[in-house]
């Protein structure tokens, strides 16, 4: 029986359609519905032009009630019945409420080699440090902000020069590769990290 996975967008959604494509046949997993906090989001016109379900929870409207816009999200969640939850560029900090019962099926991927740079501005926290190299992690989503289990990382070398756009585009590519393989793996029961 293959997973039913939810991916949660805020932008253009590049790793969902990562994520997506990478789901033939083959996959142990199907995705099953796009969730975003914006109606805008160009990940949200691109799933539904790809035939998925997709589901918009506008945060602005809670204002600071985290936990009211969560309900919000696992009620339009219900009916789908997620085994999975992917988070790609979801940019809102979700609160141990909604994290908890998702413990260990929910996936994150993070910009940075973790435990290094959580957080925001990975790439340009990268150069200031003088780092050599940089990359990409997917990890298990836990209450701590990207702070859970890691799963795979993708690692890319610092050329003198780079600046955080150029370091970013690199990233991102093996984002686009990382991302896929470790679902794959996860969605089929190995959670051994994968090390590219």
């Amino acid at each position: 029986m293959n997973k039913r996975v939810g991916i949660f967008v805020s932008g253009g959604g590049s790793n969902m359609r990562a994520l997506v494509e990478d789901m033939d046949a083959s996959h142990p997993a199907t995705p099953i519905v796009v969730v975003s906090n914006k109606a805008d989001a160009g990940g949200i016109a691109w799933a539904k032009d790809a035939g998925l379900a997709t589901v918009v929870v506008d945060h602005r409207p809670f204002g600071k009630d985290r936990a009211g816009f969560e309900a919000a999200i696992s009620e339009a969640l219900d009916p789908f019945e997620l085994d999975l939850i992917c988070l790609a560029g979801f940019m809102r900090v979700l609160t141990a409420g909604f994290v908890t019962p998702w413990r260990g099926r929910m996936l994150n991927i993070h910009p940075s080699l973790l435990p290094k740079y959580r957080g925001l501005h990975t790439h340009a926290r990268a150069l200031e440090a003088g780092d050599t190299e940089h990359g990409c992690t997917v990890h298990l989503v836990t209450p701590e902000l990207d702070d859970g289990p890691i799963l795979g990382q993708a690692r890319v070398p610092v050329r003198p020069g780079d600046t955080p756009d150029d370091l970013a585009a690199r990233v991102l590519q093996q984002e686009h590769i990382l991302y896929p393989a470790v679902l794959r793996r996860f969605a089929s029961g190995d959670r051994t990290p994968l090390l590219l």
